[in-house]
């Protein structure tokens, strides 16, 4: 019981208290876990929770996914514009990553203040605003300039950077501050479900939706061809649902809180002369929050940092060219799945499957979350999938591999799969290489490195952007 207590007692920062992460050192292996199994035993795993950690993950990514699956709209949209309409990608990526970073940056040193709930409130109201405005655009102002609608799109990607950063910095720090791992592991999940959800909207209601006559090739088309007027009843359901998704999210978040307020209650009456001294559950949470600096964290994690910061920097290159490689097959006499509008949005499908399937993965027995090295060396190793993309058929000019499958099947699906496993297996290593007073701050901090990855990847991205 004495031990029990301990858990939550302020515990005076020890620089030898954890070694630095190496594969053969055992001890700190089993001294990393022994420390979340107690810690466990005052927070119960609760799959009501977890799930309502992966909804959150859902939304979190789900601004994300949608601006890249949306490529085909947002093409018809600057298609009186080649450079907007070859760049878009890119620069999408570019905004979104680059205010996503500064805003991670910003919020990760601002820890003894933080109040990660309203962080994650604050992220859900900015995208149901976001996500209205997006709506309404699919019906009006269709005869604004290519370069206002570009400018207005590039400020709302913008805006959803700035809440994806409040969210990812909330959501991993406020999972964090539970003491399980597997709630780490919900949010990523619920990223791969997010990024599942919008494609496959967006293919549906290609298909539902857009004109029996299959679209040209991009390549071919010309701005009396494709319109916006074509796909806005397509993109005006696909951005309705994310409207809808913040929503529901906004609701279920609520008993998390009510949670996570019980657990502070809890740890008060275990500090008496803390409990005296505060009046609320977010000033009593302050009190007892200490600040740990950046260079403290990176040296414990420092491994696992950056293996989750170059796993998604490489995975920042599929997007591009995914959304200028076509099908073999001719959509006239094969079918609109192989147009474009719904081709794309299926590559996106394929590889985002693979992502989630790497995320649920990372629950099964096998990980290497005690051998950091491991991790950064199969992050390395995933430069090798770019080669394979110029074997497809970019930009319709013929594929090396003459087949659909082989993009799919080879390509897309297990670089996901790679991404998925090794984002989620660095993230959740992060908790048992940090002490428990640490966790909240080791969760924002790894939330920045994968931000960082992102941006990285997007900036090396526009070196593709013309292929």
């Amino acid at each position: 019981m004495d031990r029990l207590k301990n858990v939550f007692a302020p515990v005076k920062a020890d620089p030898d208290e954890y070694s630095p992460l190496t594969d053969s050192d055992d001890d700190d292996s089993r001294s990393g876990t022994l420390e979340g199994e107690v810690y466990e035993e005052q927070s119960p795993f609760s799959w009501i929770e977890y799930f309502i950690f992966a909804f959150i993950g859902v939304a979190m990514l789900w601004a994300w996914n949608m601006f890249l699956a949306a490529a085909p709209y947002f093409q018809s949209r600057f298609v009186s514009d080649p450079w907007m309409q070859d760049t878009s990608q890119s620069a999408i990526l570019a905004v979104s990553t680059t205010t996503n970073l500064v805003t991670m940056l910003v919020l990760t040193n601002m820890q003894s203040s933080a109040s990660y709930p309203f962080r994650i409130n604050t992220a859900l109201f900015l995208n149901v605003a976001v996500f209205t405005l997006l709506t309404i655009s699919t019906s009006y102002f269709l005869d604004a300039s290519t370069g206002a609608y570009f400018a207005f799109l590039l400020v709302m990607v913008g805006i959803t950077a700035l809440a994806s950063g409040l969210m990812q910095n909330g959501a991993f720090a406020f999972a964090a501050s539970f003491g399980r791992t597997e709630y780490t592991q919900a949010i990523m999940a619920g990223q791969g479900v997010a990024g599942i959800l919008p494609p496959l909207t967006q293919m549906l209601s290609y298909l539902a939706f857009s004109p029996a006559e299959p679209a040209l090739d991009p390549a071919r088309r010309t701005a009396e061809d494709d319109g916006p007027q074509e796909s806005s009843t397509a993109a005006f359901i696909y951005f309705l649902t994310a409207v809808i998704i913040s929503g529901i999210t906004l609701l279920a978040f609520l008993p998390l809180v009510n949670r996570h307020n019980r657990i502070v209650e809890r740890r008060l009456a275990e500090q008496q002369d803390l409990s005296q001294s505060v009046t609320s559950i977010e000033e009593a949470e302050r009190a007892n929050r200490r600040y740990v600096s950046m260079s403290t964290l990176f040296r414990k994690l420092r491994w696992v940092s950056v293996s989750v910061s170059m796993c998604f920097a490489v995975a920042m290159f599929f997007p591009v060219f995914t959304a200028k490689i076509l099908s073999v097959h001719n959509a006239d006499s094969d079918g609109k799945l192989y147009a474009p509008g719904a081709f794309i949005p299926l590559g996106f499908f394929f590889w985002n499957l693979g992502d989630l399937t790497g995320r649920v993965a990372t629950m099964f027995p096998f990980s290497l979350r005690h051998r950091p090295k491991a991790l950064f060396a199969i992050a390395m190793g995933r430069w090798l999938f770019l080669p394979l993309y110029f074997l497809c058929n970019i930009g319709g000019r013929g594929a090396v591999v003459k087949s659909d499958l082989f993009y799919l099947v080879a390509v897309q699906f297990p670089f996901g799969l790679t991404s998925g496993w090794l984002g989620s297996s660095a993230m959740m290593a992060a908790g048992e290489w940090v002490g428990e007073w640490e966790r909240e701050a080791a969760g924002g901090f790894m939330g920045m490195c994968l931000v960082a990855g992102l941006t990285v990847g997007s900036l090396l991205s526009f070196t593709a952007a013309g292929v």
